[in-house]
C-alpha cells in the first residue's frame, strides 16, 4: 500500500504540490528518495531515522521507497522532512492516511525530533489554501503562515505533537497571524539644510514612484536625502504587503511572523554580484531587486557597480520581473521597484570645484559617468545635480517641513492616482502609466506641446524620455490639486533631466 503525504516545492514565489508517496515492500532493507532530489532532500532519510529514533518508532526491516511527485520536477531544500516522516509512519500504519491527505507539509527535523523553521512558509499557506488543505508547519512558522485566513495552519513544535494531532491524541490549536510591523521612522526631512531643489525632487519621485538620480560632490547630501525617502512613502495596501512578505519570506527575512506595512528599502553594497542583485545562485533565491519589490532600490556610489549589474537593471525597469533561467526552468520574479541612485560627478568627486578637483578635468568626469550607458540612464525620470552645501546653510537652524508635512501632501497624491487607474489600468501609479491612458491623463496644451517640442530638439528627447517627462508632470499636477497637466508642471518636469548626462 502507499501512502501519500502533500508538500510544496517553490518555482519564484509559486508554491507547486508535491506529492510525497511512500511505499514499504518486501526485499532488502533500504530507505531510497527518488524524484529529482538536492543533497538536502537526499540526506532527510538520515535526519528521519534520527527522528524516528527519539520518537520510539522503529523503521521495519524492509525496503522504504519515497517518490517525490511530478519526479521531473526539481525538489530542493529540508522542509520535504516533516513530510516524508508523515509519509513514512502513515505507510507502516502508525498515523491515519485519510488525516494525512487533508494537510500539506513542511518543515526541517532536528536529530531528536524537533521541527525546525523553514523558509517560504506564506506561498505554502497560499497553495494550500488553494487545494482547500491544511498546513502543518513548525512553530516559528506559524505567526507567518496564519496571514493566510482562509487556511487552517497546525504549528508543532515537534515531530510528536504533529503525530498527536493527527492520531487525535492531542489536537492542536491553528496558529495566530503574527503583528504588523510598523518600524520607528526617526529620520526627518526637516534635519537636511539647504537643498530645496534636491528635496523637492525626493517629494516628486516618492508621490509618483518615479527614479530618481543625483550626482553631487561628496558630502553633499545624497544618501542623507535618500535615506529618509521611507518616511515619506505610504504604507503599503494589503495587497502589496502580501506580495511583497512572500518574497521576504521565501528569502528567509521574515522575523517572528511579522507582515510590513511600510514599503521595503533595500541598499546593496557596489560590490554585490550579478546574482544578489538579480537574483540567482543556488535554489535561485529573489535578488536585492525583489526584495525591494513595491519598494526602494537605493544604489549609492552608481557607477561604482559593475556594468553587467548595472546592464541587467534595464529590463526590470520595464516590465516589473526578472526571470532567472535555469537549463531545466525559467523562475520569474515579481521585482516593482523604485530605483534611486546617487553618484559622484567624477572619480575624485569635485568636478565643479575648480580648486579640488584633479588634472584630468573634465575628462575624469566623463569617464567616470560613462560607466551608466545612454539606456540605463534614459529610465530616470529625473536627473537632479545636489550641489556642496555652503557653510552659512549648516549654521542655520533645522526649521524646514518635516517629513510628515510632506508625507501628507505625499499621500493625497497617491489617492488621486489611485482612484485615476481603478478599473481602467493595471497601473498604480504614474510611473507606471503608459499607452492610451498617459495619453489621457497627461496631454499637454498647445503652449505645452511647444515646449516639449523646444525641450526636445535642445535635448535630444528619446521617445521614452518624453514619456517619462508627461509621467512626471502628471504628479507635479498632483502635488498641485491640478486636474490638468499645465505648462508650468511640464517646466518643472523638463528641468530635472540634466542633459549633460545623457541623451534625453
Amino acid at each position: 500500500m502507499v501512502a501519500i503525504a502533500y508538500s510544496v516545492a517553490f518555482e519564484g514565489v509559486e508554491a507547486r504540490l508535491v506529492e510525497v508517496q511512500c511505499s514499504v515492500s518486501p526485499g532488502l532493507p533500504g530507505f531510497s528518495i527518488v524524484g529529482l532530489p538536492d543533497k538536502a532532500v537526499s540526506e532527510a532519510r538520515e535526519r528521519v531515522r534520527a527522528a524516528f529514533d527519539a520518537l520510539s518508532v522503529a523503521l521495519p526491516s524492509r525496503r522504504i521507497t519515497v517518490n517525490l511527485s511530478p519526479a521531473d520536477l526539481p525538489k530542493e531544500g529540508s522542509h520535504f522532512d516533516l513530510p516524508i516522516a508523515l509519509a513514512v509512519l502513515a505507510a507502516i500504519e502508525v498515523i491515519p492516511h485519510d488525516e494525512l491527505g487533508r494537510c500539506v507539509a513542511l518543515g526541517e527535523l532536528a536529530l531528536d525530533g524537533r521541527l525546525v523553521a523553514v523558509s517560504g512558509a506564506l506561498p505554502a499557506a497560499m497553495a494550500a489554501a488553494e487545494e482547500d488543505r491544511a498546513l502543518i508547519c513548525p512553530a516559528p512558522c506559524g505567526p507567518e503562515a496564519a496571514w493566510v485566513e482562509t487556511v487552517p495552519v497546525l504549528a508543532p513544535s515537534t515531530l510528536r505533537e504533529a503525530v498527536d494531532h493527527l492520531t487525535d491524541r492531542t489536537p492542536l490549536i491553528p496558529a495566530r497571524p503574527g503583528t504588523v510591523i510598523t518600524p520607528a521612522l526617526n529620520r526627518c526631512m526637516s534635519e537636511v539644510r539647504g537643498q530645496e531643489r534636491a528635496k523637492r525632487a525626493i517629494e516628486i519621485a516618492a508621490a509618483g514612484r518615479h527614479h530618481l538620480l543625483m550626482v553631487g560632490p561628496p558630502g553633499a547630501g545624497k544618501s542623507m536625502l535618500a535615506a529618509r525617502l521611507p518616511g515619506l512613502l505610504p504604507p503599503l495596501t494589503p495587497a502589496e504587503a502580501l506580495e511583497t512578505s512572500m518574497i521576504h519570506s521565501l528569502a528567509g527575512t521574515l522575523t517572528d511572523g511579522g507582515i510590513p506595512r511600510h514599503a521595503p528599502m533595500r541598499e546593496p553594497h557596489h560590490t554585490a554580484s550579478m546574482a544578489a542583485i538579480v537574483g540567482g545562485g543556488r535554489s535561485a533565491k529573489p535578488g536585492e531587486i525583489s526584495l525591494a519589490h513595491n519598494g526602494v532600490l537605493f544604489l549609492d556610489e552608481f557607477p561604482e557597480f559593475s556594468r553587467p549589474v548595472l546592464e541587467t537593471l534595464r529590463q526590470p525597469i520595464e516590465t516589473g520581473e526578472v526571470v532567472v533561467a535555469r537549463a531545466n526552468a525559467h523562475i520569474r520574479y515579481p521585482c516593482r521597484f523604485q530605483l534611486i541612485a546617487a553618484a559622484n560627478p567624477c572619480r575624485c568627486g569635485h568636478l565643479a570645484d575648480p580648486a579640488r578637483a584633479c588634472a584630468r578635468v573634465p575628462a575624469c568626469g566623463a569617464d567616470y559617468m560613462g560607466k551608466i550607458s545612454g539606456p540605463l540612464m534614459d529610465r530616470f525620470d529625473l536627473r537632479i545635480e545636489v550641489p556642496q552645501v555652503s557653510f552659512l546653510d549648516l549654521d542655520l537652524p533645522a526649521d524646514g517641513e518635516t517629513s510628515a508635512t510632506i508625507a501628507l501632501r505625499i499621500a493625497a497624491a497617491r489617492s488621486v492616482q489611485t482612484r485615476r487607474f481603478e478599473g481602467r489600468s493595471s497601473a498604480r501609479v504614474n510611473a507606471e502609466a503608459s499607452g492610451a491612458i498617459l495619453d489621457e491623463i497627461a496631454a499637454p496644451d498647445a503652449e505645452g506641446r511647444a515646449l516639449i517640442l523646444k525641450a526636445s530638439e535642445r535635448l535630444g528627447l528619446s521617445a521614452r524620455g518624453y514619456h517619462r517627462i508627461l509621467r512626471t508632470a502628471r504628479t507635479i499636477a498632483d502635488l498641485d490639486a491640478s486636474e490638468a497637466v499645465r505648462v508650468n508642471h511640464l517646466a518643472e518636469a523638463i528641468s530635472y533631466r540634466l542633459p549633460f548626462l545623457a541623451g534625453g
